[in-house]
């Protein structure tokens, strides 16, 4: 039984009548007001417009001038050859012109294109990340702040009962029954114990301070695991299926896949500088003049249409160092990629072992609470009849609540394991938090 004093209402500044929320509506507030998150979601809107850009490589360029000149010009003929036009002329001229560019061969453009949906693909996946870390960082700073609240009770109740020994031991000291040993000893254990509390009331304001920063809300009351609370082992009961699972779906791995065959593309696209380009080209212009040198206007239109090949013969070595470069770069994202797949096999094996060594040290700390409890009720009936003393009681009444406070710790410790195992194979959402959350009353 967790223990529920009436102070615990004001410590979470809740009314009596006040609904606690739940670790699923915990995470939907976090969903809409994390900035974390919050920039995640931007990032991926950013990243998602690297395809169009991409595409834009491979469609028409049409572009549109227009001019507007005022001409002032003088000629002055050196012999008397009778052409018209000496003299000052000033008119205005105006045109407009239409420039169309189709790429029909240009291969660093058709790389950059598939590049970009590569790049696509890394943004989804780590805002994918992000959706999780947001589920393990809600669940990390509720946890938080049930054991921080836990750690007020505890204190609290450790209080109570060191103050009922210590009132005991003045009484058993005024008949003369105890010596004044006694009383210190538990006047000592009572401040210490004060401190404590003290401590954990401060510790308990900053967790709540923490959920506070994913929320945008001071939390309020808070459900605790009830007896819906189970441990369960993973399924598959193999460690290294979870691993072998890992390796496929890992949003990690995807994202560092990604970008070596983004740098294997880079190579061929810096390898493609020596390559011709092909273009098709299309001109339409109209211009208009209201004058000119021999003093007449004229209106012009010409159109074209033709095919462009552009040769690269020399460039200053800056292709050869683009191509070299890229192939450093190439050989980065491979060992980084392979210190991806070591890492995520640590850490999915670690999370796996986490759940079952967490199973093992929750059963144990139940049967440590069950044998604390002993203790303690064996402690009391030795001191009355003489057997134990008071420090003997004092002891136990510690060593008890450590143990319900370390099991507590063991129990949330055990639900994030669960969670961090489904995020270390990539396949941590909603519906595992709501598993987690049905534990919760």
């Amino acid at each position: 039984m967790r223990l529920k004093p009436l102070l615990l209402a004001t410590l979470l500044g809740a009314s009596s009548g006040a609904q606690a929320a739940d670790l699923l509506e915990t995470f939907r507030t976090a969903q809409a007001n994390d900035p974390v998150f919050a920039a995640a979601r931007a990032t991926l809107q950013a990243g998602q417009e690297k395809l169009p850009q991409g595409r834009s490589l491979l469609m028409p360029n049409i572009s549109l001038n227009a001019n507007s000149t005022f001409n002032d010009s003088t000629i002055q003929y050196r012999q008397p050859i009778g052409l018209p036009g000496a003299g000052n002329q000033r008119y205005n001229s105006h045109g407009y012109g239409v420039n169309l560019t189709q790429p029909l061969f240009r291969q660093q453009n058709w790389l950059a294109y598939s590049e970009a949906e590569l790049q696509v693909a890394q943004t989804e996946a780590q805002f994918r990340i992000a959706e999780q870390d947001l589920i393990l960082r809600v669940a990390q700073a509720y946890f938080d702040v049930l054991i921080a609240q836990d750690s007020v009770q505890l204190a609290e109740a450790q209080k109570t009962a060191i103050s009922e020994q210590l009132e005991q031991a003045k009484r058993n000291f005024e008949v003369g029954s105890a010596t004044i040993t006694d009383t210190h000893e538990a006047q000592a254990r009572y401040d210490l114990t004060n401190a404590q509390e003290i401590a954990a009331q401060n510790n308990l304001e900053i967790k709540k301070r923490t959920l506070q920063q994913l929320i945008n809300a001071m939390p309020k009351e808070l459900r605790h695991l009830g007896k819906e609370f189970k441990l369960e082992a993973p399924q598959p009961a193999d460690m290294e299926k979870w691993v072998a699972d890992a390796q496929l779906n890992s949003l990690q791995l995807a994202i560092a896949q990604a970008g070596a065959e983004i740098a294997e593309k880079e190579v061929a696209r810096n390898r493609g500088g020596h390559y011709p380009t092909l273009d098709l080209v299309a001109n339409y212009s109209s211009n208009q003049s209201n004058g000119g040198s021999f003093g007449v206007g004229s209106d012009n239109t010409s159109k074209s249409v033709g095919v462009q090949l552009n040769m690269p013969l020399f460039q200053g070595g800056a292709t050869q160092s683009k191509w070299r470069e890229a192939e450093a770069n190439r050989e980065r994202t491979i060992q980084e990629l392979e210190n991806t797949r070591r890492n995520v096999a640590l850490q999915t094996r670690q999370a796996y072992l986490g759940v079952v060594s967490g199973i093992a040290q929750v059963k144990a700390l139940q049967q440590a609470l069950t044998s604390s409890e002993s203790v303690l009720e064996a402690s009391k009936l030795g001191q009355e009849v003489g057997v134990r003393t008071n420090l003997d009681v004092l002891n136990a009444q510690q060593q008890l609540y450590a143990t319900r406070r370390d099991l507590y710790q063991a129990e949330y410790n055990y639900l994030i394991s669960q969670l961090s195992l489904k995020a270390a194979v990539g396949s941590l959402g909603e519906e595992d938090l709501g598993r987690v959350n049905q534990a919760l009353y």
